[in-house]
């Protein structure tokens, strides 16, 4: 992805009221992230479920402004970015409607002809329950899997930490951005789980 693609892709991301169904579907229409940005109003609003409240913000100039900075950061500290239509984005999540346009990475993922499993499960487990799951993820190690979860208490962290353990790739797909790690006690385990894997994150949120 060019850094031309990415700037207009991260300024639509950031228009508020313009979810990843959406986004995709003008980009769709349009053609691009910046065919959208530069498109005349009154054409957006000839597509099926596009409304004034909903593009009202889209052609603000903050956020192109926005997306510079984000681009800036992203450089800065090498963050791999997914285009929505790239061939290295993830290829189940294609098949998401709600995927997002652009999925940030940080670490050494690889998902080249990789078995992948996610493990998840409740916040409170038992210590029955963390044996079975350091138990399952050992009896998987012959076949070098990609542990998948989100670093989250209870199951999320028991699988990762197990992954880690037995040195098996694992990744950590969180719902926030750059700007935090949760749950905070989890941030010891950001290092290792970088170097054996690494993070997905939906948004950047580096502030």
């Amino acid at each position: 992805m060019t850094e031309n693609k990415l700037l207009y892709a991260l300024a639509l991301q950031n228009v508020s009221k313009i979810g990843d169904i959406t986004a995709k579907k003008l980009i769709q229409h349009c053609g691009s992230a910046e065919a959208v940005l530069k498109e005349k109003k009154n054409n957006l609003l000839k597509i099926d479920g596009i409304g004034s409240i909903l593009i009202g913000d889209l052609f603000s100039k903050h956020h192109l402004i926005e997306a510079e900075q984000e681009l800036k950061f992203i450089r800065a500290n090498k963050i791999v970015c997914y285009y929505f239509t790239d061939e290295a984005y993830p290829e189940k999540l294609k098949h998401c409607v709600d995927g997002p346009i652009i999925l940030f990475q940080s670490g050494n993922i690889n998902l080249k002809q990789q078995r992948i499993i996610s493990i998840v499960g409740t916040r409170k487990i038992t210590t029955h329950g963390i044996a079975v799951c350091e138990s399952l993820v050992e009896a998987l190690t012959p076949f070098n899997p990609v542990i998948v979860s989100g670093l989250a208490y209870g199951t999320d962290i028991t699988a990762q930490k197990a992954a880690l353990k037995h040195n098996l790739q694992t990744i950590g797909c969180l719902a926030h951005g750059l700007n935090q790690i949760y749950p905070k006690v989890h941030k010891k385990y950001v290092v290792d789980i970088e170097r054996h894997g690494g993070f997905f994150y939906r948004f950047l949120e580096y502030r």
